[in-house]
């Protein structure tokens, strides 16, 4: 039985040197790519032949290739990390494609997340929104309360579990028509609002990191749902829900309910 042929592919590559270039499309050759090989496998193919002519790399994130980091990220015709649902770009695979085929590789696009070099965005806003209230301050006085001692009805510790699951990849923003972010945060924010140990700071949180959020540049939400179908974890659109509901409660005062 014969081995299966390669693929013989034509590559549009968004190349950029930093935020200030205006950047643009170059167009390469690669060819015999194994269908096996994962999508970042052929970019490394891709690199080594420049790098072998001479010519600059392209620039793009990984860590993990695993789906686990989120780090991956970039559009593939026109979709957060590729064809196929609940994956990650690193968990794509050169089967999804035909022989001849010319597939468009590009960053992100938004606001809040600059581009770098080529396919490599500045995701540091998140960072910056989960700093603002992304976490559970720890009683270290010795009289703490263990935390599986603390009973916890089972449907929500799963859903607070589905929106841990957020890798913070960003597909969300850059599949948002509007650049929101606010399935991001509404997952980090549902995560500790679900549990009783994210109770104590619950109101600050929510407040704190939609402020953040606001100030990093990111747009508003209007319910399109592209972000969901896009998530490589399926983070629910409920979650975005649960935080408005926070916002508005934590946003009431004591003397007003």
């Amino acid at each position: 039985m014969s081995a299966q042929k390669g693929l013989n592919l034509t590559l549009k590559v968004w190349r950029q040197k930093n935020n200030k270039d205006q950047g643009q499309m170059e167009t390469y050759q690669v060819s015999d790519i194994s269908i096996d090989s994962s999508f970042l496998e052929m970019m490394d193919i891709l690199n080594e032949q420049l790098i072998g002519e001479g010519k600059d790399p392209v620039a793009f994130d990984h860590d993990c290739r695993e789906g686990i980091c989120g780090t991956c990220s970039m559009f593939i015709n026109g979709e957060a990390h590729g064809p196929g649902r609940e994956i990650t770009t690193c968990q794509l695979h050169m089967r999804e494609f035909k022989d001849g085929d010319t597939i468009y590789i590009e960053p992100w696009r938004a606001k809040a997340f600059p581009v770098i070099k080529d396919l490599v965005v500045d995701r540091s806003a998140f960072d910056r929104v989960m700093a603002a209230g992304g976490f559970v301050s720890v009683n270290t006085s010795g009289n703490t309360q263990d935390a599986n001692a603390i009973p916890i009805p089972k449907a929500d510790a799963d859903k607070a579990f589905d929106a841990a699951t957020c890798i913070g990849c960003g597909a969300c923003v850059a599949s948002c028509k509007n650049a929101s972010a606010m399935l991001f945060v509404s997952a980090k924010v549902s995560q500790f609002a679900l549990l009783p140990q994210g109770q104590v700071e619950a109101a600050e949180r929510v407040q704190n990191m939609v402020k953040v959020m606001d100030e990093e540049g990111f747009g508003n939400c209007s319910n399109t749902g592209a972000c969901e179908v896009e998530c490589p974890k399926g983070i629910s659109l409920d979650n975005i829900a649960r935080m408005n509901r926070e916002y508005l409660s934590a946003s009431v005062s004591p003397s007003e309910s």
